[in-house]
């Protein structure tokens, strides 16, 4: 397990604030998500019930993130990663699946402030407009020229995911979107 993140919490500031957050708890889990022990399983391992499609669940301790329609990224503080796959391989004996401690191949930021929507709409092929994108929903898309997920946390609050080997580069075009007088006005 990392002792550091990828970039140390380093933070931008402009018409938005972009943070890398540090070190984040999480764990991919591949199964058939249509049955009672899939759920069963997300239940007894992080508190939580199954997302809807393109959806997150968040709860006190953590959050389930639909990623595709046999895929869950289940969040978890950082020490508790190996014993939430413990627990989902445990519920899961028998059945076909794969949960994997993802946490040191990642990246975590927050995006906030007034200017969060347009920091995100100038990366991503993803309608943010208000009414549209919302907090509860889920988007798996390209940043730039690099795969990211992303989620709203609250209106002027966003989290988004990367592989950590681009987190710089990441950080960067989120810094450099976020910069003043280069909003593009979504609203």
């Amino acid at each position: 397990m990392s002792k550091v993140s990828a970039l140390m919490g380093a933070t931008a500031q402009g018409f938005a604030e972009v943070k890398e957050l540090g070190l984040q708890g999480m764990v991919t889990l591949k199964a058939d998500l249509s049955t009672p022990e899939a759920a069963k399983a997300v239940q007894a391992a992080a508190g939580l019930a199954l997302p809807t499609q393109r959806g997150i669940v968040e709860g006190e301790s953590g959050a389930v993130a639909w990623m595709a329609r046999d895929e869950l990224l289940i969040l978890c503080a950082y020490d508790q990663a190996d014993a939430c796959v413990a627990t989902l391989v445990s519920e899961l004996t028998g059945a076909h699946h794969l949960a994997v401690n993802v946490s040191d191949a990642r990246a975590f930021f927050a995006i906030e402030g007034a200017g969060a929507r347009e920091v995100l709409a100038k990366l991503a092929p993803v309608d943010l407009r208000p009414g549209v994108f919302e907090p509860g929903e889920m988007r798996r898309t390209r940043l730039a020229q690099v795969p990211a997920a992303f989620w709203m946390i609250g209106p002027e609050s966003f989290r988004l995911i990367c592989f950590r080997s681009v987190a710089c580069y990441v950080f960067d075009i989120l810094a450099v979107s976020a910069r003043e007088g280069g909003a593009v006005g979504i609203y």
